[in-house]
This record gives C-alpha cells, sequence and structure tokens, in this order.
C-alpha cells in the first residue's frame, strides 16, 4: 500500500513538473495573434532588449509610475533600449486609489517623454493590497476620467486601460470609461463578446531569454 501511495506522488509530483514547464515556455499561436509582446518592471532587473526581440518580442510596455510617489528606476534605460533594439515601446501608469489624480499624472508625465513614435499610454487598474481604502464607484470613475484627460494630453493619443478582472468587477470601469481594454486572463482569450478587447495579458509566468521571469507576455487582438 505504502508503495503505491509513493508510486502516485511521484506520478504526481511529474505532472506537475511537466505543467510548469509547459507554463513557463507557453505563448499564443502566432497564427492567431501575430503580433505579442511583454510588459516589465524594475523587478525584471536588466534586460537584454536585442535578445528580448530576436526571441519574438514586437513591443514593451514598460511601468513608468506606479500612484503619486513611485517612479520606476528602471523606466528610463528600459524606454531608450528597447528603442534602439527596434521594438514598439510604449509606458504604462499603475493607478492607486490611494493617490489624488492630478498628483498621478504629474508623476507620469514628468517621467516619460512625449514621443510621437510611442504606442499609447497605458493606465493599470489593479487592485493593491497595499491600499486600504474603498471609494465608491462614482468617486473612482471621476479621478479615472481626471487622469484620463490630463495623461491624453501629454501624450497626444487616447489611453488604454489595462483592466484587472477583480478591479472591474469592484467598480465596473468598462462600461464607465468608453476607452479601449487590455484585459488579463492566463491562457485563455477574453470572451470576446463580454467586452471589446484590443490587448490581453495571455500568461503573466512566462520565461524567455533576455529578461528575468516570469514576464507578463501580452498579444495585440486580430
Amino acid at each position: 500500500m505504502l508503495a503505491r501511495i509513493c508510486v502516485g506522488l511521484i506520478i504526481l509530483g511529474a505532472i506537475g513538473v511537466g505543467a510548469w514547464l509547459y507554463a513557463r515556455d507557453w505563448a499564443p499561436a502566432r497564427d492567431k495573434f501575430p503580433t505579442q509582446g511583454v510588459s516589465v518592471t524594475a523587478d525584471n532587473g536588466a534586460i537584454d532588449w536585442a535578445t528580448l526581440a530576436a526571441q519574438g518580442a514586437d513591443f514593451a510596455y514598460m511601468r513608468a509610475s506606479k500612484g503619486a510617489a513611485f517612479r520606476d528606476p528602471s523606466f528610463a534605460r528600459n524606454w531608450r533600449e528597447a528603442r534602439a533594439a527596434g521594438l514598439r515601446y510604449g509606458a504604462t501608469l499603475d493607478f492607486s486609489l490611494c493617490a489624488r489624480a492630478t498628483d498621478q499624472a504629474t508623476r507620469f508625465i514628468t517621467t516619460v517623454p512625449r514621443d510621437n513614435a510611442a504606442l499609447p499610454p497605458v493606465i493599470r487598474l489593479a487592485i493593491d493590497p497595499a491600499c486600504t481604502v474603498s471609494p465608491g464607484r462614482d468617486a473612482v470613475l471621476s479621478e479615472l476620467n481626471t487622469l484620463v484627460n490630463l495623461v491624453e494630453s501629454h501624450a497626444g493619443k487616447p489611453v488604454v486601460l489595462n483592466l484587472s478582472r477583480e478591479f472591474d468587477e469592484r467598480y465596473d470601469i468598462s462600461s464607465g470609461i468608453n476607452r479601449t481594454l487590455w484585459l488579463e486572463r492566463n491562457f485563455l482569450p477574453p470572451d470576446p463578446d463580454a467586452r471589446k478587447w484590443v490587448m490581453w495579458t495571455a500568461s503573466d509566468m512566462r520565461h524567455i531569454d533576455g529578461v528575468e521571469g516570469p514576464v507578463r507576455w501580452d498579444v495585440v487582438a486580430p
């Protein structure tokens, strides 16, 4: 009996390792999603952008700021080197419920140079466990509209809202602000009938040469 249990545990372990190895290398098929890329932050360390481009990244979004106080220390280098490697490049702002929209916009605007060649700026909306305030939906939509207008005025192009499922379930952002959506769901594309989306984070656990993994691997809707 003990021998059978041990064998069973070994088999389960092997299956688990195999699933993890598959997940860390997985990316959507190129014939269905031709344009694919990464989202990175300072947490990914120093990035070899030429290697990353050779591994199939067509574009890169890099975090510029978070809330009103945090400027990503790797942003300037990533911005410069991604452009030099020939990737399309864009900046993200991690929205915080704990800071005023005007202050968050100021941090982003003073971090990201205006660049007509850059991709549309992205505002990422996700629940931050470190921020314990819970404002009402009307207050959140009002602050977001202010932030969107300020960032768009600086960038000269419409923003994209990178919307986590948890944030949207709490505040129903997708029906409150009419902007292009970037959704998140590991391995399975978002329901095309539920909300129109143009970008999808297909995996937040991919490992790829040129960057310390895991990274968020993103695709553009065909």
